[in-house]
C-alpha cells in the first residue's frame, strides 16, 4: 500500500475510535439527553459490518432505555428530555439502531429483540415511509433468522397476514420485496395443512399471486428467488388447498405472470434443478386453470417482437421430454446398476419416482390438451405446432416403453414407477390406439401384469390401458393380442374388482363399461375360443349375478346379460351346475337376468332400453342359438 493511502486509513481509524469512545461515554450516561446524542453519533459513523463496535454499543445503551425511546415513539411513554412532541423521531431512531444491533447475531437472537417483534409490526402498521418500513424488514429477517424464536414471533404475531396485506404495495424488485420473499420463504416452515386451511388459506394465495409478478417482470437473481419460492409452495402438503383458493381469483394477471415467468426459464440456458422448478409451476398451473393455459400471450421485459401464443406449450413438452427421458435413464441405473450396498439408493429412487410423477403429470395433460384441441374455445394450433407436439409426445412414449421393456427383462413387476408409465401410456394410447404398435404388442401382457406398490395383483394398470383394449378389440388384430397375450385374463379380473366395488357404493361405471365392452367385443369374435379357460368366466358369471341382482338400472341389466350370453355360447346348463364353483342359486340369479332383459323387448319399449337395442339384439340372437341347452333359463324366460 502507498504510504499516502496507509496514512489516511490509519487517519480514519484513529477517527472513528475517537468517535466510538465519544459515543460510548454519551450512552453511559445518567441522562436520556446523552445517551440520545450518543445513538445520534452511532448512526453517524458506525459502519453496519463492524460487529465488535455494535456489539461495544449494544451493551453500553442496553436493553431497557432501548425499550423506552421505543414506546416513546409509539407514544406509549415519554423519555425524560422531552413531552414527545419528536415521537417520529425518537421511532426512527429506534428502529435504525434495533435493526443495526440485529446484525450480531447473538444480539439478534436475544429475548430482548425477540420480545421487540409485535412493536415491529405496529411500527408497519402505522408507517408506510419507506427508510423505516425498510429498517423495520431488516429487523424482522434479521431476528427470524438468528433464532428458532424468532422466526416463531414472526410468525405468531401475524407475519403471513402482514405480508399479504403490504406486499402489493412494495416496488417491483426492490430490496423490500427481496426481504419480504425471504421471510415468507421461513414462514413456509411453519405452516401445516390444517394450519393453512384454516388460517392463512386466502392470504397465502395474495402472497402467491404477488411473487408470481415478481417471477415475470424480473431479470435479475430476484427472478430466480421467486422461483425457488414458488416452487417451494406449490410442492407442499398443502398444494391442493392452494390451488382450489387461486381458482376463485378473479384476477387473470398472476397466471399470466406465471406463464411468463415460466417460458423465461425453460427458454434460456440456466441450471437443470431451476428448469425443473419450473416445470412444477407449470404443472401446478395447469392443475389450477386447466390445459388451456399453456396457450397463450406470452409478455416478456425489453422483447417488442410478438412471441407465438403456442410458445410455452412447447417448451414445456420439450422440457418433459428431456426430463422424463434423464429421470428414467436414473431411475433404470439406480435400480439396476448401482452399487446395492449404497445406503443412498432407495433414497435417490423415491426421490426420482416424485419427479417422474410430476413430469407424467404434465406430459399426460398435453395430451389431453392435444387431443381436445379442436373443441377447446379459444384455443388453436398451426399445423406446423401440432406436428411439433405430436412428435414430441411419440418420443416420450417411445421412452416410456423402454424403461417398462427394461423391467420386464429385469422381471421387475411392482412400483409406482411402473404405474405411472402405464398410466402415461394408456393415456397416449387411448387417443392414438395405433401408436408404437410393435412395442405394444410386445409388452402389452407385461403392462396388464404391472402393479403399483400397494397392491396384491394388478388392477389399476388393467383401468388405464382400457380405453386403448375397447379400441382396439374392435378389430380382429387387437383381439388376437389380446387373447395370446393372456391379457384377457387381466381384463376380467379388473372387471370383477370394478364390480365388487360398485357394490360397495364405490362407483366407476365409466371403467366398468369400458371393461365390459372390451369383453364383448372378445367374445364375439368366432375366430377367438377360450375353450380351455373356462373357470375364469365361471368367475365372471358369478360377479355378474351379483351385480345386477339389486340393480334396476337398464344399461347395467342389459350390458350384463350380452356378456353372459355370449358366454353362454361357449357352455351349457349341466357344465354350469357341474361346475365346483358355481351353485344353483347362482344359475337362478343368471336366469332372471336373461329373463328381465328379454322382458324389454316389444312395442312398449322404454326409452332406455331403445337406447341399448344393440345390446338387446344380442341377448335374443344368443337366446335363439342356445336355450335348448339351458332348459332353467328358458324356463324363466316363458314364465
Amino acid at each position: 500500500m502507498e504510504e499516502p493511502q496507509l496514512l489516511q486509513q490509519q487517519e480514519e481509524e484513529q477517527s472513528q475510535s475517537v468517535s466510538l469512545q465519544d459515543c460510548l461515554k454519551l450512552l453511559k450516561g445518567e441522562r436520556d439527553e446523552q445517551r440520545l446524542a450518543g445513538l445520534l453519533l452511532v448512526t453517524k459513523f458506525c459502519k453496519s459490518d463492524d460487529l465488535v463496535s455494535l456489539r461495544a454499543i449494544y451493551d453500553a445503551v442496553g436493553p431497557h432505555f432501548l425499550d423506552r425511546l421505543s414506546r416513546t415513539g409509539l407514544g406509549k411513554g415519554v423519555l425524560s428530555s422531552g413531552s414527545g412532541e419528536n415521537r417520529d423521531a425518537y421511532l426512527q431512531l429506534s428502529v435504525t439502531v434495533l435493526s443495526a444491533f440485529c446484525r450480531v447475531s447473538e444480539i439478534a437472537s436475544s429475548k430482548e429483540m425477540v420480545s421487540k417483534v409485535p412493536m415491529i409490526f405496529e411500527v408497519m402498521s402505522m408507517k408506510s415511509g419507506m427508510p423505516v418500513l425498510e429498517e423495520c424488514y431488516e429487523f424482522l429477517y434479521l431476528v427470524s433468522t438468528a433464532s428458532e424464536d424468532g422466526l416463531t414471533a414472526l410468525y405468531e404475531s401475524g407475519g403471513i397476514k402482514l405480508l399479504a396485506h403490504q406486499m402489493s404495495a412494495l416496488p417491483d424488485g426492490s430490496h423490500l420485496m427481496e426481504l419480504a420473499m425471504k421471510l415468507v420463504q421461513l414462514m413456509l416452515k411453519k405452516l401445516s395443512q390444517g394450519i393453512v386451511e384454516n388460517d392463512h388459506l386466502s392470504e397465502l394465495s395474495v402472497i402467491v399471486t404477488k411473487i408470481a409478478r415478481q417471477f415475470a417482470l424480473l431479470q435479475n437473481a430476484l427472478k430466480f428467488e421467486a422461483l425457488h419460492l414458488l416452487s417451494a409452495i406449490f410442492s407442499s402438503e398443502y398444494s391442493t388447498l392452494l390451488h382450489d383458493a387461486l381458482r376463485v381469483i378473479q384476477n387473470e394477471n398472476w397466471s399470466n405472470h406465471m406463464r411468463d415467468g415460466v417460458a423465461t426459464i425453460l427458454q434460456n440456458r440456466v441450471a437443470p434443478a431451476e428448469k425443473f422448478e419450473a416445470l412444477i409451476l407449470a404443472e401446478s398451473m395447469v392443475s389450477i386453470k386447466g390445459e388451456g393455459w399453456l396457450i397463450g400471450q406470452i409478455n416478456l421485459p425489453n422483447v417488442q417482437d410478438p412471441i407465438p401464443a403456442d410458445r410455452c406449450l412447447l417448451l414445456v413438452l420439450e422440457s418433459s421430454r428431456v426430463e422424463v427421458a434423464v429421470l428414467l435413464n436414473e431411475l433404470a441405473y439406480s435400480k439396476y446398476e448401482a452399487s446395492k450396498s449404497s445406503s443412498s439408493t432407495a433414497e435417490t429412487i423415491i426421490s426420482k419416482q416424485q419427479k417422474v410423477t410430476i413430469v407424467f403429470s404434465l406430459v399426460e395433460k398435453i395430451i389431453k390438451l392435444i387431443s381436445n384441441i379442436g373443441e377447446t374455445e379459444g384455443h388453436y394450433l398451426d399445423e406446423n405446432t401440432f406436428i411439433k407436439a405430436i412428435n414430441g409426445l411419440n418420443e416420450t412414449i417411445g421412452v416410456v416403453l423402454e424403461y417398462l421393456q427394461d423391467a420386464k427383462e429385469h422381471g421387475l413387476k411392482v412400483g409406482n414407477d411402473l404405474l405411472a408409465s402405464v398410466r402415461l401410456v394408456g393415456s397416449y394410447l387411448a387417443e392414438a390406439p395405433v401408436a408404437c404398435e410393435d412395442k405394444i404388442t410386445e409388452l402389452l401382457g407385461y403392462m396388464l401384469s404391472v402393479e403399483g406398490e400397494h397392491e396384491s395383483s394388478p388392477f389399476y394398470s388393467v383401468c388405464f390401458l382400457l380405453p386403448m383394449l375397447c379400441q382396439k378389440t374392435m378389430k380382429i388384430e387387437g383381439c388376437k393380442l389380446l387373447a395370446s397375450s393372456g391379457g384377457y385374463k387381466a381384463v376380467v379380473d379388473c372387471l370383477m374388482k370394478l364390480i365388487e366395488q360398485n357394490r360397495n357404493g364405490v362407483e366407476n361405471n365409466g371403467c366398468i363399461f369400458l371393461a365390459c365392452d372390451t369383453i364383448m367385443n372378445l367374445l364375439k369374435m368366432e375366430q377367438i375360443t377360450f375353450s380351455e379357460d373356462e373357470s375364469t368366466f365361471i368367475s365372471l358369471l358369478k360377479a355378474l349375478a351379483l351385480w345386477t341382482e339389486k340393480t334396476n338400472d337398464p344399461s347395467v341389466v342389459m350390458m350384463a346379460s350380452s356378456i353372459c350370453t355370449l358366454i353362454f355360447d361357449m357352455t351349457s346348463e349341466n357344465a354350469l351346475l357341474n361346475h365346483p364353483s358355481l351353485s344353483s342359486s347362482c344359475l337362478d340369479s343368471l336366469s332372471r337376468l336373461i329373463a328381465r332383459s328379454l322382458a324389454s323387448w316389444g312395442q312398449d319399449m322404454s326409452d332406455a332400453a331403445k337406447a341399448d337395442m344393440d345390446l338387446l339384439e344380442i341377448v335374443t340372437a344368443g337366446y335363439s342359438r342356445w336355450a335348448d341347452r339351458f332348459p332353467q333359463i328358458q324356463k324363466a324366460v316363458e314364465r
